[in-house]
């Protein structure tokens, strides 16, 4: 009776310590990529977007840089609409203040931006026509935010603006919508949905594993 009880506790405590093991191994997520190979560059006007960079850059580390111009829009939503209308009619890229430097040390570069008008952002076209050659043969993951019609034209634009780099599917969610008045959306609760996505969406695509 004493053998058995012993054996029967030895299988206890076996079952407890590969439980144990097992749930471990669950709840960890590790980077495929090394972070100092890792640049994630993102816009954000209302912080939405900010909020997805920061989630990748928790799971994946990385240098994480976010892009101002040398002459920042309006604060005015409208002015900035205006103006964003005539830079997609005309061409004209803004200039940047951010500057990379060695941008090429890098092998993947998340790109994040909000939908403008169903486009991409000028000053992300900005940054990819300044850094698109370096980004040859690199890794390119775009991701986004927006008020709810979508990504539009966003993620087609980014691929022709990198023609020579591997782009990955991207990410979109919706954030806020400057022009109701709603500004930094992806907070508190909505902040724990998002990084749910983010980390399900990084695993799909071989970011984590």
């Amino acid at each position: 009776m004493k053998m058995i009880m012993h054996s029967l506790l030895a299988f206890l405590l076996l079952i407890g310590a590969w439980s144990s093991q097992t749930e471990s191994v669950q709840g960890t997520d590790e980077a495929t990529v090394a972070p100092n190979k890792v640049l994630i560059v993102y816009l954000s006007r209302t912080n939405n977007t900010k909020a997805i960079a920061e989630i990748i850059h928790r799971q994946v580390g990385g240098k994480l840089v976010a892009l101002e111009l040398e002459k920042p829009y309006p604060e005015n939503y409208r002015a900035t609409v205006e103006q964003v209308a005539k830079e997609n009619e005309t061409g004209f890229l803004p200039p940047l203040r951010t500057k990379i430097d060695n941008i090429g040390q890098y092998n993947v570069v998340f790109v994040g931006f909000p939908t403008w008008g169903m486009q991409l952002p000028p000053p992300i076209k900005s940054f990819l026509r300044q850094y698109g050659g370096p980004l040859k043969g690199k890794t390119v993951i775009q991701f986004n935010t927006n008020g709810g019609h979508g990504i539009g034209s966003t993620f087609q634009t980014v691929k022709e603006l990198c023609p020579n780099s591997n782009v990955l599917d991207g990410f979109t969610m919706r954030g806020g919508s400057e022009r109701d008045g709603q500004l930094l959306v992806i907070e508190g609760a909505r902040a724990k949905e998002a990084e749910t996505a983010v980390m399900k969406w990084l695993r799909t695509i071989n970011i984590l594993k």
